[in-house]
């Protein structure tokens, strides 16, 4: 699939996530998924695929401040592999 675009992003602070999966359910374009290893806290963390909209909502509910949101003058394009 192709003509995709990103018009953000997200960098997730692994090392402050406690696993609580908050972020999963609030994502509206649903990029993001916990991961199935373990970050420095021996807990499972959230991790960004492609297709961020840059809209805020994992930083909104996430009670740790884990998230900086990024938003693109210019979305990036991006294709979805089989």
């Amino acid at each position: 699939m192709s003509g995709l675009a990103s018009r953000g992003s997200v960098h997730i602070d692994s090392e402050r996530c406690k696993g609580c999966a908050l972020c999963i359910p609030a994502c509206p374009p649903g990029v993001l998924r916990m991961t199935e290893g373990v970050g420095a806290r021996s807990l499972a963390f959230p991790e960004l695929l492609a297709g961020c909209t840059g809209c805020g909502a994992c930083l909104l509910v996430c009670p740790d401040f884990c998230f900086e949101v990024y938003r693109y003058d210019t979305p990036v394009p991006y294709e979805l592999l089989p």
